[in-house]
């Protein structure tokens, strides 16, 4: 089975969102995915963004709060499927002593071959908290091992998001098996490694110019994640692309670029 996979980072209301907000809606209606994690998404308990650019697309939606910002408006994380998609749980991540509140949004997608477990986060965003990252993902990956063991019946998990980590950072090194956290370790396959082209950056102020006023290196720091080979050796990145990147009068869907990734999940042909 094939599947098509987005990520992207709204970047909340911040912003000509009107605008922004017509760029995401028509990019997400020409690339057509088949599934797709949100970041940043604004949330009134009732509503949210991604409810909003969602509407009329034919997508499912499951929030998982992060972080209340007060008035009764919180900030999280959305899965949205073609699929029916159900909200399994959110999980809090540690903040490692900062005031960071973060999450992941586990959720199942019911796919015509079988529940994709797939997930969506969004850790620490400063620079010098590589050691909050580091937390967060030791705490997701003693997640995925309490509520997803590998089975036959079950596809491949897949887990995307905003890490705000280059590929070469430690934390992404441990979600890729290359380096253990606390005597554990994990190993997804990173997509865009594996089947993209170029450096791939998703925060980049020289072409983004809402991302300009971070004063930030250009970076790759979204992913989509893909726990491979598993038993029954399941699971393959055909394709992936940075997506979301036209700037029309001056307006950037969000000062993240989008990844876009196709996966084969089923067993090697």
């Amino acid at each position: 089975m094939r599947c098509t996979v987005l990520t992207i980072n709204l970047w909340n209301r911040s912003g000509p969102w009107e605008a922004r907000a017509a760029l995401l809606r028509a990019g997400i209606a020409s690339l057509a995915p088949d599934v797709i994690g949100m970041q940043e998404v604004m949330s009134d308990g009732s509503h949210s963004l991604a409810h909003e650019l969602a509407a009329d697309l034919g997508y499912g939606v499951a929030y998982g709060e992060a972080k209340p910002l007060g008035g009764g408006i919180t900030f999280g994380n959305a899965a949205l499927s073609r699929w029916p998609v159900a909200v399994r749980e959110v999980v809090p991540l540690p903040g490692a002593g900062t005031d960071e509140q973060r999450s992941v949004l586990f959720s199942e997608v019911t796919t015509p071959s079988g529940a994709l477990p797939f997930l969506v986060t969004h850790l620490a965003w400063r620079m010098q908290h590589g050691f909050v990252r580091e937390a967060q993902v030791a705490a997701i990956a003693e997640a995925i091992a309490e509520r997803e063991p590998t089975r036959e019946d079950r596809l491949p998990l897949v887990l995307v998001g905003d890490l705000n980590a280059r590929p070469d950072a430690t934390e992404i090194r441990f979600l890729k098996g290359l380096h253990s956290l606390g005597g554990a370790s994990l190993h997804l396959l990173d997509a865009f490694e594996l089947a993209g082209e170029g450096p791939g950056h998703t925060f980049d102020g020289r072409s983004n110019p809402f991302a300009a006023p971070m004063n930030e290196p250009p970076r790759r720091i979204d992913y989509v994640l893909l726990r491979s080979p598993d038993e029954w050796h399941r699971g393959s990145v055909v394709s992936a692309r940075v997506v979301l990147d036209s700037v029309v009068d001056g307006v950037a869907a969000s000062d993240h670029f989008g990844v876009l990734a196709e996966l084969d999940l089923g067993r090697p042909r």
